[in-house]
Formats: C-alpha cells, structure tokens, sequence
C-alpha cells in the first residue's frame, strides 16, 4: 500500500499504467486499474491520452485515518517516524480530482460502512446507467464501448 519512489517515478508508472489500459481498452476489452495516482496533472495526462469519453475516474475518498488504521503493513507508522520517504498522504501529497465520475466514500450517512459489495454495485451501476455495460437482462449478445477506468 502506497507506492514509495520520487515523483517522477510516480509519474511514470500512471503514464505506464495508462497506455497499457488504452492498449487493452482499443482492443474492445474494458480496462479496470487500481492504482494510488497522488497527482492530477499525471490522472489528466492519461484521461487525455486516452480520451475522455473512454476514461472514468473512480475516487475512492477514504480518510487518511481510515488508510493509517487498515494498514496491515505499517507502512504509515514508518513513514510518520521518518523511517519511509515520499509516502502519498505522510510527505508527500495526495491530490484529490476535482471531477471525478464517480466518488466512493466509505461511511454510510449513519456512520456505518459501506461493503466492498455496495461500493462495486455503485460503479457497476453507473457504467449501466451511463451505457457502458448493458444491463443484466441485456447482457446476452449485446456489444457496448468500452472505457478504462481510473
């Protein structure tokens, strides 16, 4: 959890990331990455490069509590004494998108929260509502674009 490197490494492993997802994305297949992008110039470069009708952000909004409290590495705990540099969210900045397509959060409004089931079945629902997949009952023959999502 947390990639730990320079910024231009940072940089160049989204870079990376996006042309492979463009690649799989123009062979017809939807690609889905997960990938900590801690800056928005490097999320817009790929968004532009892929284009932006083919590329949806998913923004996981989780507290950096939540991150320190779920990490089963330590990794946080190092980076706050020092131990680790360049730690997204410790020293070094997580840039939140400022539009993206869909937002997860982990809390439901009464403060419990939400199962990874309930935060699939939202993207999964909005790439149905949007066009991208077709709905389960029009599934069976059906050929729809295929974006990558961020």
């Amino acid at each position: 959890m947390g990639w730990v490197g320079s910024a231009e490494d940072r940089t160049e492993n989204i870079r990376r990331v996006g042309e492979v997802a463009k690649l799989v994305a123009e062979s017809g297949v939807m690609a889905l990455t997960s990938f900590i992008s801690p800056y928005r110039e490097d999320r817009d470069a790929v968004r532009e490069r892929v284009g932006s009708g083919s590329f949806l952000e998913v923004f996981l909004a989780v507290p950096i509590e939540l991150c320190e409290e779920r990490d089963p590495k330590g990794l946080y705990k190092k980076a706050r004494a020092g131990q680790i540099q360049n730690f997204t969210g410790v020293d070094d900045p997580y840039e939140a998108p400022q539009k993206p397509e869909i937002t997860l959060t982990p809390y439901r409004a009464d403060g419990t929260m939400h199962t990874p089931e309930e935060m699939a079945a939202k993207v999964i629902g909005f790439l149905e509502d949007a066009g991208y997949i077709a709905r389960p009952s029009a599934r069976k023959g059906s050929h729809l674009s295929q974006p990558v999502v961020a």
